[in-house]
Order: structure tokens, then C-alpha cells, then sequence
């Protein structure tokens, strides 16, 4: 797995349309922080259990389709739930996998919060919220 930082990712997502650009966060985060704009959503574990979602990988799959080995862009919070993700992806055989580093809100700084250090939105790249 190859790791990127936001704006990397960005510029990699616009140079490769095929790529799958999937956040991996819990649903209410997805809908109410917001997510980037074009991002699939397929949780990798969620509320209220958290516990990780066992069709994962078929759901990525199922988005792939045809199409076969395309890329893999994945994002959560701050890198470290994509990053799980992504191994579960390579160990089912993808080859193309990429997590975004710092994630959508980034790391926590010296007051716990996030937003304020790094991150997709710390970056101003292209985000919505439903």
C-alpha cells in the first residue's frame, strides 16, 4: 500500500478517473462532518458496535466491477482506519491501494482537536457535507 498525502491524493484522483475514491468512515460521519467530493462510502466499521464491517472487501469489489485493477484511494478521519482497510484490500489481492495520510480531519493537536494541524479539509480540498 502506498501512502498519500491529501493534496498528493487529490492530484493523483484528477490524473486517474478510474480511480475508486472510497471513504471509509462511519455513516453518521460521512453525512454530518462531510466527506470529499466524489468519495463512495463504504464503512470500515461503525456504530453502535463498532465492529469491522465483514463485507468490506466484497462491497469494494462490487464497485470495481469490470473494470478489474483500478486504483484505490481510501480516507477515514485520519489515516489510521483507511490504513487498516487498505491492508484488508492488499491481503484480498488488490494491488493498486493508497491511503490518504492524515485523513479527512487530520491529527489531533496540543488541545485535542482536529483540523487545526493537517488534513483534507485542513487543506481546503474539495468537500461537502449532505
Amino acid at each position: 500500500m502506498k501512502h498519500l498525502l491529501p493534496k498528493e491524493a487529490h492530484e493523483f484522483l484528477e490524473k486517474n478517473p478510474e480511480a475508486l475514491f472510497i471513504d471509509v468512515r462511519s455513516e453518521m460521519e460521512f453525512l454530518f462532518v462531510g466527506h470529499p467530493k466524489g468519495a463512495l462510502h463504504v464503512s470500515w466499521n461503525d456504530g453502535p458496535d463498532w465492529d469491522i464491517n465483514p463485507h468490506f472487501v466484497g462491497e469494494v469489489k462490487k464497485l470495481i466491477g469490470a473494470m478489474g485493477d483500478r486504483p484505490v484511494v481510501l480516507l477515514c478521519r485520519s489515516g489510521k482506519r483507511s490504513a487498516e482497510a487498505g491492508d484488508a484490500l492488499m491481503a484480498a489481492g488488490f494491488r493498486q491501494v493508497y491511503n490518504i495520510t492524515h485523513g479527512f480531519e487530520g491529527d489531533l493537536d496540543d488541545n485535542h482537536q482536529r483540523g487545526t494541524i493537517n488534513g483534507w479539509r485542513f487543506d481546503r480540498l474539495p468537500w461537502e457535507q449532505c
